[in-house]
């Protein structure tokens, strides 16, 4: 069995015990990044085989994992944070796997997207989830594509990007579509910043800019 686990996406107590027991009963935990797995590891005794497994060698270690799964050992897929395989590595192993006939479960758990969507205090009937825009080619097609969206609309943005983001989304979305920021969830300084476009920009302008951010953007009325 592979299992896709869920990591907290700050606080540690929001790890599950079903996280927990699987991860200690693995055979391979295959994180995104070893070093920062390790102290995650420690703080729940987890002792395990770990390898990494991230965007740069997924397509090289699929065939490896595979065997494993084959010879009857359990894999357990870490990322960072949050749940594998959304805006992190997974999906393609994900896709390996089952055309190999072998099974897949993913647990339920932490990801950053659902938090920020329900705060914001948009409609989350009906949404559709973006994650990060492509920085350089491609990002002004999508960008025109989705100007015309009626649903709730969510994006992951990174601190350094956050002006030239909120830029775009004026140029395409208008001045005063409602929108919510979210940074830093389940950690100590967590916040939510709600309103125009507009707003927010003056807002982000005059504070820091710290922490992975979630943009909740309104539809198009």
């Amino acid at each position: 069995m592979l299992y896709l686990v869920p990591t907290p996406i700050g606080n540690l107590e929001d790890m599950t015990l079903r996280a927990i027991r699987i991860l200690k009963e693995a055979d391979v935990i295959l994180a995104e990044d070893t070093r920062t797995s390790a102290p995650l590891l420690k703080h729940f005794g987890i002792e395990k085989r770990v390898l990494a497994h991230h965007q740069h060698n997924e397509h090289k270690a699929v065939a490896e994992i595979i065997r494993f799964l084959k010879e009857g050992q359990q894999v357990a897929l870490i990322s960072d944070a949050g749940t594998p395989a959304i805006s992190d590595p997974g999906f393609l192993l994900v896709r390996e796997v089952i055309k190999a006939g072998l099974e897949v479960q993913c647990l339920p758990g932490p990801t950053a997207f659902v938090p920020a969507l329900v705060n914001s205090g948009l409609p989350n009937d009906r949404f559709c989830f973006e994650g990060f825009l492509p920085v350089k080619k491609g990002r002004q097609t999508r960008l025109k594509q989705l100007a015309s969206e009626t649903r709730t609309m969510v994006f992951y943005e990174s601190p350094h990007r956050i002006q030239k983001t909120l830029d775009d989304f004026i140029l395409y979305f208008g001045e005063d579509r409602e929108a919510s920021i979210s940074r830093e969830l389940s950690k100590m300084y967590e916040e939510t910043v709600r309103g125009t476009l507009t707003t927010l920009k003056l807002h982000f302008e005059n504070h820091p800019v710290k922490g992975e951010f979630v943009f909740c953007v309104a539809g198009k009325s």
